[in-house]
């Protein structure tokens, strides 16, 4: 049986090739189990990521590097682990992975998946999917937002909302399944149907690099099906 952990990262900034987790956090729901640490980066973060996390560079100074920490992480999460983040496949995969590499730990064989993916998917009546936007809409309360565990036990509420009561193998199964978008998810055109966004609009996105980005890729392939690609 697979088992979900809900994770998150804060970091030094947005570019996984270059920055750096400063803080990791999980939650077993299964075993009611919770995992959080700060990281020393060994890198400054910069003022304006504090801003947004509020970790400052005195908060990691005594913190354990990625390498113990991130040995302690995959300790944590048990066979069959399947990590679920809102905006995993962007972001914190891409920074659990790279942090794995570059401190050259083996990566377990975890399965990721995204909820915000689900979230666009299955909610596509809803005009935001950020997480502080569906902690509102399904009413969970408000809490330290931008800190690692907070953000997940918010996460975890939220998802246990949205999946009602299907199986993770269920879940997994039903975002595999390749699924046209009918509608714009976002910009100046969001809520019209594909088919009336204008040529030019959809030229700029492709011109921009819109449809490079991973999370734009069930859209992309939703353009190409209209020939508007």
């Amino acid at each position: 049986m697979k088992r979900p952990i809900y994770y998150d990262t804060e970091t030094t900034g947005t570019r996984f090739d270059k920055d750096r987790i400063i803080e990791l956090a999980a939650y077993d729901p299964i075993e009611n189990r919770s995992f959080c640490e700060f990281i020393n980066p060994g890198i400054p973060i910069p003022a304006e990521a504090t801003a947004i996390h509020n970790i400052s560079n005195e908060m990691v100074a005594s913190a354990l590097s990625f390498k113990e920490v991130g040995q302690a992480f995959a300790d944590f999460c048990p066979p069959n682990t399947v990590l679920i983040a809102h905006n995993n496949e962007s972001f914190d995969k891409l920074f659990i992975e790279a942090e794995f590499r570059r401190n050259e730990l083996l990566i377990p064989s975890w399965i990721y998946l995204d909820s915000l993916k689900w979230s666009r998917r299955y909610r596509p009546d809803l005009p935001r999917h950020s997480l502080q936007h569906l902690r509102e809409v399904y009413g969970i309360e408000a809490n330290n937002a931008h800190r690692a565990l907070d953000d997940v036990m918010v996460l975890y509420q939220v998802f246990s909302q949205m999946i009602d009561d299907l199986p993770i193998e269920t879940v997994l199964h039903l975002l595999s399944q390749q699924k046209s978008l009918d509608r714009m998810p976002f910009g100046k055109h969001q809520g019209k149907p594909l088919k009336d966004i204008p040529k030019t609009y959809v030229a700029w996105l492709a011109e921009s690099g819109a449809f490079d980005k991973p999370q734009n890729k069930e859209l992309k392939e939703s353009f190409e099906k209209l020939g508007v690609l």
